[in-house]
C-alpha cells in the first residue's frame, strides 16, 4: 500500500514461487516493463539447491545448482523484480485477484503464475477426508479456534515453530513433530515428538495423531508444508494426477491465471522450467493487454 496516499498498489504480475520458472517469468514481465512480484516462503529452492553439477543446462556445463540459480536470482534484481518472502495461503478472483498469505498480508495482481514447485510429501491417512474439520494448515487463520485445546503440529520446515509458539500460547497441550533435522527452538511448554505421524484418525471430526506405537488424543491438528497444495491456492483449479493441467499457452482452467515449471507435471528439469515460464509471461502480458483494450472500449 502506497503510505501517502493509503491506495494499495495493483501489480501486473504475482507470481508464486521464486524457482527458475517463476524468476524467468518475473524476467519476461520486467522486460515488458510490467509491474511484477514474486511471492516465496524461501530464496533457494531445495531441488535445485542441491544439484552438485549441472550438466544439462546450455552454456552453464558443471555449474553448481546453488550457484546458477544465484545467477538468476540476482539476474532477477537488477531487472527490478520485487520480492516479497510471504508463503500464500489463498488466491481469490475478482476484478483483480487478491492473494492472501500467512501473515495475513493482501497483495492485489491483475495476473497470477503459479510457478510453486511439486509437493514432494504424500498427504497422510485421514489428511484430506478431515481438511477444515478439525485438520488446517494455517495456525493465524485457525488457531484461535483451539484455545485452551489439545492441538498437533506436523512441521517440514524450521518456520513452523514460530506458529507452534503462537498455539502454545494459546492452547492447553501442543504437540509439535519437527519433520526435519537439526535443533528445535520453541516455547518449553511444547511436547516435542519426533516420531513421524502415521496418519490423522477422526470421523467426524479429528480425535488423534496415529503413531506407530500409540495414538495421541488431539483436538486438532495443523501440517505446516515447505509448499502449499496447488489445489488449496484457488477453488476450481484443474489438476491431473498431481499436476496443474495447461495448455501451450501455460493457461490454466482460471482466466489470467498461469502455471509453470514442476507444478505442471514431468520432466523436472531446469530447462523446461524456464522455457514455461517464459511462455507463461507472454500469455500474461497477453491477458493484460486484452483487458485494457476491454477497459478501454468499455
Amino acid at each position: 500500500m502506497n503510505e501517502q496516499t493509503g491506495i494499495q498498489q495493483v501489480w501486473d504480475m504475482i507470481i508464486v514461487g521464486a524457482g527458475p520458472a517463476g524468476l524467468a517469468a518475473a524476467l519476461n514481465g520486467r522486460i515488458r516493463e510490467k509491474s511484477t512480484l514474486i511471492l516465496a516462503a524461501g530464496r533457494t529452492p531445495s531441488r535445485l539447491q542441491k544439484a552438485p553439477h549441472v550438466k544439462n543446462y546450455p552454456g552453464f556445463n558443471g555449474i553448481t545448482g546453488e550457484d546458477l540459480y544465484e545467477r538468476f536470482y540476482q539476474h532477477a534484481r537488477e531487472m527490478g523484480v520485487e520480492f516479497r518472502e510471504e508463503r500464500v495461503e489463498n488466491i481469490y478472483p475478482g476484478v483483480n485477484f487478491t492473494v492472501v498469505t500467512r501473515s495475513n498480508q493482501i497483495y492485489l495482481g491483475r495476473t497470477v503464475i503459479l510457478a510453486t514447485g511439486i509437493q514432494q510429501a504424500r498427504q497422510l491417512e485421514g489428511e484430506q477426508e478431515l481438511v477444515g474439520r478439525g485438520l488446517g494448515y494455517c495456525t493465524t487463520c485457525d488457531g484461535p479456534l483451539y484455545r485452551d485445546k489439545d492441538v498437533a503440529v506436523l512441521g517440514e520446515t524450521p518456520e513452523a515453530e514460530e506458529e507452534v509458539n503462537f498455539l502454545a500460547a494459546i492452547g492447553r497441550n501442543v504437540y509439535y513433530f519437527p519433520l526435519y533435522k537439526g535443533e528445535v527452538k520453541v516455547d518449553r511448554k511444547v511436547d516435542v515428538r519426533r516420531e513421524r505421524p502415521q496418519a490423522i484418525l477422526g470421523d467426524d471430526r479429528v480425535r488423534a495423531v496415529a503413531l506407530p506405537d500409540k495414538e495421541i488424543p488431539v483436538d486438532g491438528v495443523f501440517i505446516i508444508r515447505t509448499v502449499a497444495p496447488a489445489e488449496r491456492l484457488i477453488a476450481g483449479l484443474r489438476q491431473e494426477q498431481g499436476a496443474i493441467m495447461v495448455d501451450r499457452s501455460m493457461a490454466t482452467n482460471i482466466p489470467c491465471v498461469f502455471a509453470a515449471g514442476d507444478c505442471t507435471g514431468k520432466p523436472y528439469q531446469i530447462g523446461k522450467a524456464v522455457g514455461e515460464g517464459l511462455t507463461a509471461a507472454q500469455s500474461a502480458i497477453h491477458c493484460l493487454d486484452s483487458k485494457q483494450t476491454s477497459e478501454s472500449v468499455g
